[in-house]
This record gives structure tokens, C-alpha cells and sequence, in this order.
């Protein structure tokens, strides 16, 4: 059997993916969904590799946000079979978020991020970064449940400044077969970003939710499943 392996992005943590892991429970499927360091892109892409890779049999690897750029070298894996973009950046080898974002800069992100100091173990200084609290419900949860926005406002995982700038090591969509879907109504990423990235990487199927927002698990997990089903029968499994 294929394992399902979904990687969170940034400013959100596994607890993320809850609505389509249980679905994915629900039907039968192996699921993992492993925390991502959020600390930079070769790390982080490191880190699932390397947890992909002890699983040991076929993986599907799905990735939201900024888990879409991990996937896309993490993917590069011999046991992965597919790659699945939930709004996510399909980065290109030698390309940067910050790149890739910079093309479409017509979203309401970059307005609203705190920037935080903090320490290295080895006693240099880094940055993380995270969405303003009071901002990430309409922002980065338009359409969830207010509630549970307010949880996940207060609970979010911060991302490194460092990986905004570092470039791609791979492009696992080049050799592997890759879905992509579009949260129309997404506020964090211009849907052109996703858009642009899915067709620069002639994805087998692109679908496009409509009022969906960045964090369309939540809001709309049926439509995610669908597509992971769909990946996990275009790959075999």
C-alpha cells in the first residue's frame, strides 16, 4: 500500500492537515504527517527525505504552502511516486520563494508578518517570521470556522526568514507525476503563483476550488482527498 505523506507549510503545523487526515483515515489509507523544522528549505526538504525514505514502501507525497517547495526536492526520494500541491509553490531547480512569489506579489502576506529574532546553536542570529495574530483569520484562514481560526492563529509554527531566499536543489516534478490544486480565494499565495507553477510543471491534473481559501483542508478536505485519490490511482496504488 502507498503511504500518504502530507507536509504542513508555514505558519501552520500538522495539526493543520486534521480534517483530511481523518478522511484519509476514514477510507482506509496509510497516513503520516510528519513536523517540518520550518527552519530552511534544504533542511526542511532533508528531514522529509529522509522520513520518506525510512518508510520504506510507495509514498505519495502531498505538501501545502511551503510544503509544496519541500516536496519538490524531498520528492527527488526513489519511493516517492507522485507529488500532490495543495496551494502550493512548485518551485523550479535554482528558484527561491521569494522568486517565485515575487513574479505575483498581489497578496495580502507580506503585510501582515511579524519579524522575530532569535538564536542559532552555534550563537548567530536568525529570523523567524509568522502572520500577525489579529490578521492570520482573514488572511491565512478566510472561510474557516472563526473559532478554530483563533486556535491556529495562536498556535502557528513561524518559518525561518532563511528559507524565503534559498534556492531549489530539485525539481521532483520533472521525473515524478504531479497534481495540483488552486485555492481561488487564497489570500496568503496569489492563486497565479499556483497556477503558474502547476503549468511550468505540466501537471497530470490542476484542479481549482472555488472560495477556497489558503487553508482550503479545513474549509473544503473533500476536495483534497478527491485529488489525492485521484493521484493514488494514477500512480498505482
Amino acid at each position: 500500500m502507498t503511504t500518504v505523506v502530507l507536509v504542513h507549510g508555514a505558519f501552520a503545523d500538522s495539526a493543520s492537515w486534521a480534517p483530511v487526515t481523518r478522511l484519509l483515515l476514514d477510507a482506509g489509507h496509510d497516513v503520516r504527517v510528519p513536523p517540518v523544522p520550518n527552519r530552511s528549505l534544504s533542511g526542511d526538504a532533508e528531514y522529509v527525505r529522509r522520513f520518506v525514505e525510512q518508510l520504506g514502501g510507495p509514498v505519495l507525497l502531498v505538501g501545502h504552502s511551503y510544503g509544496g517547495a519541500v516536496i519538490t526536492v524531498a520528492g527527488v526520494a526513489d519511493n516517492v511516486v507522485g507529488l500532490v500541491y495543495v496551494a502550493g509553490y512548485a518551485l523550479q531547480e535554482g528558484e527561491s520563494l521569494g522568486q517565485l512569489q515575487g513574479g505575483f506579489p498581489d497578496s495580502d502576506l507580506a503585510a501582515n508578518l511579524v519579524y522575530e529574532p532569535y538564536t542559532l546553536p552555534d550563537g548567530t542570529d536568525g529570523t523567524d517570521v509568522s502572520v500577525r495574530i489579529d490578521a492570520f483569520p482573514a488572511v491565512f484562514a478566510a472561510g474557516v470556522d472563526p473559532r478554530t481560526a483563533e486556535v491556529l492563529a495562536v498556535s502557528q509554527r513561524p518559518l525561518s526568514a532563511l528559507a524565503f531566499g534559498e534556492t531549489a536543489t530539485a525539481q521532483a516534478w520533472a521525473s515524478k507525476p504531479s497534481w495540483g490544486l488552486v485555492s481561488v480565494e487564497d489570500r496568503t499565495i496569489n492563486p497565479d503563483v499556483e497556477r503558474f507553477g502547476y503549468r511550468r510543471a505540466e501537471m497530470t491534473k490542476v484542479v481549482e476550488v472555488d472560495g477556497a481559501p489558503h487553508l482550503v483542508m479545513h474549509q473544503n478536505p473533500q476536495a483534497v482527498v478527491d485529488l489525492i485519490t485521484e493521484a493514488l490511482a494514477g500512480t498505482g496504488s
